[in-house]
């Protein structure tokens, strides 16, 4: 499994990572989710991408019940839902439990919306200055932020504060934001958050590259894979429901080559019609 040095973490993660958000929620079986965790890892896989917000807790329950007597070979990050800093520090406490560790490589604060949310998040008693303590005691050692909403925003949020990580949607299509001016250029994530991100040295994991389905069947799985690796990130996250998806996507990360500018901007010509609808749908969606 090919890895790539992860921002200034120190710590190279897996091109691919393990999304353990609703696709790993649907192995209803508890034996078979920490099964296909066991056999991610087995392949190769090092990163794993939860959040208190899957299955209220459910996830990680199941993820520190797989990665039990491993932890020291796996990059674990989780999100934290609540904005306020002593109810969000609870939700970390519990997390932490759940996943049977002492620390997390990065933890985020999930899902950042718009200005409201970011002032929330920002505020004197808001999650991000707990962030910043539990990272100073070692509890967390990467503070990261997600986005599916708005480049704007995440944008404005990179560049105002210290943040050693991120995560947002990136996909072929060039997602962006529901109120958007049809103009990727100037409302993408792609072209707003990234290079921020770059110019700050952080590590990134991309996001949504399939945009929940929505682009299945309009080109192969693998030009999706390979179009969001070959952006400067650190790795793909991707829910992977059934095992035989997790194989497909370790055989396209090991046979990974980079996508031509060229190739990169005919995929664009070719998905960017369906760019308005999957960022309207991403307006709303809720990430759990």
């Amino acid at each position: 499994m090919p890895t790539r040095l992860f921002g200034q973490t120190g710590k190279r993660i897996s091109i691919v990572a393990f999304g353990c958000g609703s696709r790993y929620l649907a192995y209803k079986n508890e034996d078979d989710a920490i099964a296909v965790v066991h056999k991610a890892m087995d392949l190769g896989i090092n990163y794993f991408d939860t959040a208190y917000d899957y299955g209220a807790g459910l996830s990680e329950t199941r993820i520190g019940k797989a990665i039990a007597g491993r932890r020291k070979d796996i990059y674990l990050a989780t999100k934290l839902p609540a904005r306020n800093g002593d109810a969000a520090q609870r939700i970390l406490e519990g997390s932490l439990k759940r996943c049977q560790t002492d620390h997390f490589n990065t933890v985020h604060v999930h899902a950042l919306n718009n200005e409201e949310d970011l002032a929330a998040i920002e505020a004197k008693d808001g999650v991000l200055n707990m962030l910043y303590k539990m990272r100073d005691q070692k509890v967390v050692h990467n503070v990261g932020i997600s986005c599916h909403t708005d480049p704007k925003v995440l944008k404005t949020a990179l560049e105002r504060h210290d943040f050693n990580v991120t995560q947002f949607a990136l996909n072929a299509a060039r997602v962006g934001q529901a109120a958007n001016d049809g103009n990727p250029a100037t409302d993408s994530f792609e072209a707003l958050a990234l290079p921020v991100a770059l110019k700050k040295k952080m590590g990134v994991t991309a996001m949504k590259i399939f945009a929940q389905e929505k682009l299945n069947g309009k080109t192969s799985v693998d030009n999706l894979i390979r179009y969001s690796l070959s952006q400067p990130v650190g790795a793909v996250v991707l829910g992977m429901p059934k095992v035989e998806f997790l194989e497909q996507n370790v055989a396209i990360a090991k046979a990974y080559q980079p996508m031509s500018p060229a190739e990169m901007k005919g995929l664009n010509n070719q998905l960017n019609q369906y760019k308005v609808s999957i960022d309207s749908f991403f307006l709303d969606h809720v990430d759990a």
